[in-house]
């Protein structure tokens, strides 16, 4: 570990869509394992306060309209994202912006896997 880098714990004992709760300074953070990559976000949404990173982390739901009179045809893209279990506000994990509205985001980290352990920069 180097200065600037908090521990996290062991990559392998992430599985998809796992979540931790750290400590960066004096936020709470969610370390979120998504699609084999790690992610990190501030666990407080913008919206109510919420712990934005606890709720359930998944692949964005879209829906392709065919025009007046057609179906909607649903179906799941390919960013993931982490709903906030209080009102159900969600966020890409790959940059904390809000699903409807870009100028809600959760202050995202980066985050490193070296030798196996998984670590977030805090600088």
């Amino acid at each position: 570990m180097s200065d600037g880098e908090i521990e996290v714990g062991a990559a392998d004992a992430f599985a998809d869509g796992d979540v931790e709760i750290i400590e960066v300074g004096r936020v709470e953070v969610g370390v979120i394992k998504a699609d084999g990559e790690f992610y990190a976000l501030r666990n407080q949404c913008p919206h109510d306060g919420g712990p934005a990173c606890e709720g359930p982390v998944e692949k964005r739901l879209v829906g392709e309209w065919g025009g007046p009179g057609e179906r909607v045809e649903q179906r799941y893209g390919d960013d993931s994202i982490v709903s906030c279990p209080w009102h159900g506000w969600s966020f890409y994990l790959e940059t904390g912006e809000h699903i409807g509205d870009d100028s809600y985001v959760v202050p995202s980290y980066d985050v490193v896997v070296r030798d196996g352990v998984v670590y977030v920069q805090t600088d």
